[in-house]
């Protein structure tokens, strides 16, 4: 049943504003973006992505953001408690137009029934990454992440002993990626494999997960029969193609049921991960559990339903571990799966590791991490012009221009247009002061939205995905995300957030977000140049501290002052 007021919500594209400026325009577009219905899993719930990430703790709530962002001035700033408006103050023209906080509980009460029992009580709301920061842009955000996620799988790959003999030519041709969940996040997955020529294929309990990213070309085709499926992604693996199969089924019962077949020499898969909402017990259905009876089963009883889900997770993972025993590549990919199944009794659950330490964290040692816009426009003509300015920017990064030229090719935006790639200390500020000299130029219709995924190099404390197995152990220091989000709000980004628990859920991490608006302003020019510069700055310096080399020469290269010198206390990350 939808929540009380619920409506359809579409951004209004065009030059018309209801608001003072752009300023508050874009913060009240980009909130509707997040709700309107072909980007949110269920708007009418509020509820964006990951299971019961919201943008708004109530109808009632949305209202008062909207009538409140609709009427604030240019040196006023909007707090918002999870999901809530709470008060306005008058700032002034560099400080944040909104100022979020989600989640966040202190340390000892920092738990799953305590969360819930406060949202029952309607004093708090799930925040998620970019659900509760009005940022996010659908199954694209997370898709040029995962992209390089797997581009660098298959790197790794084509540098191992025998690869020159398997084909592997350091992309994913001639392997199959197994994986689970096809959800918002999980649904770029698919996409992801296919754009570096792998097979892949999918399982999601939920049919119409998989029919809704079919028909955005995130995912080929969906079947039902186990069978067909291994046949279908074999045949791509053979002839060296990009494919991705759908699957309906339980992934706790199908991941045994394709390791069996391995081990008897039917199949051979190569890479296995998992993006189910393991992250909250809640979201994630048992073996035994029907999708018609989950939200009700779940509500009823959540101390069954959890442990049953944990159980579920236990087999899930166990054969996650047997697959890379097999010798398989395997791996986490940020879902806290691995805990779960640890507390349903499975004890080499930590045995495969997460994906930054495996693939990611020599890119966030060079501040390099997402970098995502929307045109508020709604005209897609306007991120043709971005991408155009990108590429002339960057004219030496070909795989930043395969990127684009694939997302060109192949994503099909969900609400307003937009786009993804993943740029670097100095790259940032560069592409966003340009695009704000195109909007001044005319050469864009309306203002463009600046932000980026709370995952990055600098704004997330997270033990068990982006700082996991940190080189100096300080995997749990969440001093950083609070620092990168004082710095956001202190060097002219539009609205900043703080979160706990997004991706990971509760108790498992702390992480900031921040958005900007390239109006065609001076002003913009400089905050753009200042945020855009301090914000991936942070990543440089976090890992400058925790040992790693490869920072510690980009922070002496491109001038990122660092008050003590660093002392590498770790040889063997040297990268």
């Amino acid at each position: 049943m939808a929540l009380p007021g619920a409506r359809p919500v579409r951004a209004p594209r065009g030059t018309e504003i209801s608001a003072k400026s752009w300023q508050t325009e874009a913060p009240l577009r980009m909130l509707m973006n997040n709700l309107d219905p072909e980007v949110a899993e269920r708007p009418d719930d509020l509820v964006v992505y990951g299971g019961t990430g919201r943008a708004a703790r109530s109808w009632e709530a949305y209202d008062a953001i909207v009538d409140t962002l609709r009427d604030l001035e240019e040196d006023e700033t909007l707090l918002v408690q999870s999901g809530k408006p709470v008060g306005v103050f008058r700032t002034n023209v560099w400080a944040p137009r909104v100022l979020l906080a989600n989640s966040n509980l202190v340390g000892d009460w920092a738990t799953w029934p305590e969360f819930r029992k406060l949202e029952a009580e309607g004093l708090m709301m799930y925040g998620q990454m970019t659900a509760g920061s009005w940022i996010y842009i659908g199954t694209q955000g997370i898709l040029q992440g995962t992209f390089e996620t797997f581009a660098a799988i298959g790197r790794k790959l084509a540098g191992l002993p025998g690869a020159a003999d398997k084909g592997l030519d350091g992309t994913l041709a001639g392997t199959i990626t197994l994986t689970g969940g096809c959800g918002g996040m999980g649904g770029a997955q698919p996409l992801a494999v296919t754009l570096n020529n792998g097979a892949c294929l999918i399982v999601d309990v939920d049919k119409t997960r998989l029919d809704r990213r079919a028909g955005k070309r995130y995912l080929d085709e969906v079947v039902t029969d186990l069978d067909e499926a291994l046949a279908k992604v074999q045949q791509a693996k053979t002839e060296r193609r990009g494919w991705s199969v759908g699957l309906v089924g339980n992934a706790a019962e199908i991941f045994p049921e394709i390791l069996r077949r391995q081990l008897a020499g039917e199949i051979n898969i190569d890479i296995v991960t998992d993006q189910t909402s393991a992250h909250d017990p809640l979201s994630y259905l048992p073996v035994g559990y029907t999708v018609a009876e989950w939200q009700d089963r779940a509500a009823q009883d959540p101390e069954t339903f959890t442990r049953d889900a944990q159980s579920s997770m236990a087999a899930h993972v166990k054969a996650m571990v047997e697959f890379q025993d097999a010798g398989s590549e395997v791996f986490d990919y940020g879902n806290s799966i691995r805990d779960e199944a640890r507390k349903g009794g499975y004890a080499r659950a930590f045995e495969f590791p997460g994906f930054v330490p495996a693939y990611i964290r020599p890119l966030f040692c060079e501040g390099l991490g997402p970098f995502r816009w929307a045109a508020l426009s709604g005209d897609p003509e306007d991120i043709r012009v971005t991408d155009e300015a990108i590429l002339e920017l960057f004219p030496e990064n070909d795989h930043l221009r395969r990127w684009i030229r694939a997302a060109q090719e192949r994503v099909e935006y969900e609400g307003l247009p937009a786009r993804i790639c993943w740029l670097g200390y100095g790259e940032r500020a560069k592409a966003a002061v340009r695009f704000n000299e195109l909007v001044a130029e005319g050469k864009l219709k309306a203002p463009i939205v600046i932000g980026r995924d709370h995952l990055d190099s600098g704004s997330v404390a997270s033990p068990y995905r982006e700082t996991e197995a940190m080189a100096d152990g300080s995997d749990a220091i969440a001093d950083w995300p609070l620092l990168n989000a004082l710095t956001a709000a202190s060097s002219g980004a539009t609205w900043v957030s703080l979160h706990h628990g997004g991706g990971v859920g509760i108790g498992r991490s702390i992480h900031s977000g921040q958005v900007s608006v390239a109006d065609g302003t001076p002003l913009a020019a400089e905050k753009l140049q200042r945020l855009l510069t301090n914000d991936p700055g942070m990543g440089v310096i976090r890992h400058v501290d925790a040992g790693y080399q490869r920072a510690a020469d980009v922070a002496r290269d491109r001038g990122v002052r660092v008050p003590m010198d660093p002392v590498i206390r770790n040889t063997d990350t040297a990268w």
